[in-house]
């Protein structure tokens, strides 16, 4: 993934128009697939634009986990370590430095630093990546900033990306443009194997995994860290497992 030239990005094709609507219009609503490049090419992309100054671009993901992958991605992209140019804040970490322009943090801190500030001063942009998950914490978040920069700051540009969110209501209610990227098509096979009515869905869940070895890498995704563990203690002496949850530290992720 590190050896991903951003240019080859489906979202690059659209970063003329998406810079436009940034600064003519104030924001706008990205819509592009999984895949297209949205989280980590256009945070980086608009630290050339003219009306960033020297403001910071605040962008926000939903997961602490998204949050330190998006900025070590980014920061390794411009040959940097994290807390250089590119930093994350999340509640139980932070590496921001001086020289951070571009702040990956997770929702419940926008809500602080607006707490702390209302005018997001020394900001120039907020970003919401990944909008169509929708929380409570990112409906208020966007509330919030809307309000901002109705009262406080109308030279604080907004962009919303979402993936799969259907993004024409959304745009008409904050005003702003949408902007859609393409992007990658892979073929796509399905089985489904469900267990047993009266099974055990994580012993279901285990015997899948296994009967998966030697066929590549499989991706498993489970409702919580218990239900991970549990699957992982079951998978004890079988294929290699490695877990990612939040509650890990970041040198584990």
């Amino acid at each position: 993934m590190s050896n991903t030239n951003p240019a080859s990005l489906p979202v690059e094709a659209v970063l003329p128009d998406l810079l436009r609507c940034l600064a003519e219009q104030g924001g706008a609503v990205l819509e592009a697939p999984p895949g297209a490049g949205k989280s980590t090419r256009v945070p980086l992309a608009l630290l050339a634009a003219p009306w960033r100054g020297d403001g910071r671009i605040l962008v926000l993901e939903p997961r602490r986990v998204a949050a330190r992958a998006v900025a070590t991605f980014m920061a390794r992209q411009l040959g940097e370590p994290v807390g250089a140019t590119v930093g994350y804040r999340t509640r139980l970490d932070s590496r921001i430095g001086a020289t951070t322009r571009v702040e990956v943090v997770t929702e419940g801190v926008l809500t602080r630093l607006l707490l702390d500030d209302p005018s997001l001063d020394g900001y120039a942009a907020v970003l919401f990546d990944e909008f169509h998950e929708r929380s409570l914490q990112a409906d208020l978040g966007l509330a919030l900033v809307q309000e901002v920069r109705g009262a406080l700051r109308e030279d604080l540009r907004l962009l919303v990306m979402s993936a799969t969110l259907a993004v024409g209501p959304l745009a008409e209610g904050l005003g702003l443009p949408v902007v859609r990227s393409e992007g990658r098509v892979f073929p796509v096979t399905v089985d489904h194997a469900p267990p047993a009515r009266d099974g055990d869905p994580l012993d279901h869940c285990a015997r899948q995994v296994a009967a998966l070895a030697g066929e590549g890498t499989t991706l498993v995704f489970l409702p919580g860290v218990r239900e991970i563990e549990r699957v992982r203690e079951r998978l004890a002496g079988g294929p290699p497992v490695s877990v990612l949850h939040g509650r890990l530290d970041g040198d584990a992720q």
